[in-house]
């Protein structure tokens, strides 16, 4: 069964935003697993129980928890972006400005997804181990930040050519139009 060309664009849509939010989700796990091993270290002190490197896997964790949810916040406009000045400027300059930033960004995070699969990769075939504790290959806990990074560059790119070929960023909301949509939002997000 082939695909129409009207097909394809919502397939690879379905696919890319299924992606983020897979990314998003094992974030969240990731942060359960950090408060479990921070609750059993804690609780474990008290009993006299040990978490053998719980430091660590709790450190590895974090890491893999802000790396992965970076491509789900970017994509669904909670990530921390300064508009005030770029909000004022009108509609032309500011799809300019909002592809020249993505477009930087593009760079930026495809570099550094790049490098930190290259230092996976390189953890792996050299048979790099963790030196705490427990021996861990290191090539495991930087699985979380090179993916991470990877899904995040893949989001840039995504949102890059969005908004190349004519459309508003995905990411950025509409003003609120009354005062308890503005409490409706700060509530949301956390602020």
């Amino acid at each position: 069964m082939r695909c129409t060309r009207k097909e394809t664009p919502f397939m690879v849509r379905t696919v890319l935003d299924a992606l983020y939010r897979f990314a998003g989700y094992l974030a969240g796990l990731f942060l359960i697993a950090i408060f479990l091993l921070m609750m059993g270290l804690s609780l474990g002190r008290e009993f006299g129980i040990n978490i053998p490197a719980g430091d660590d896997f709790t450190a590895w964790s974090m890491a893999a928890m802000s790396f992965l949810g970076l491509a789900h916040t970017f994509k669904s406009g909670e990530l921390i972006r300064v508009g005030l000045i770029l909000d004022r400027w009108p509609q032309r300059a500011r799809r300019v400005v909002e592809a020249v930033c993505l477009l930087i960004g593009t760079a930026v995070i495809g570099y550094f997804a790049w490098y930190a699969v290259q230092m996976t990769y390189d953890s792996w075939r050299f048979n790099d181990i963790s030196q705490g504790v427990v021996p861990v290959p290191l090539w495991i806990p930087q699985l979380g930040y090179s993916s991470g990074l990877v899904v995040l560059a893949i989001a840039f790119v995504d949102e890059l050519v969005h908004v190349l070929t004519g459309h508003p960023p995905r990411y950025e909301k509409p003003p609120a139009a009354t005062p308890e949509e503005i409490v409706q939002r700060a509530a949301e997000s956390g602020i």
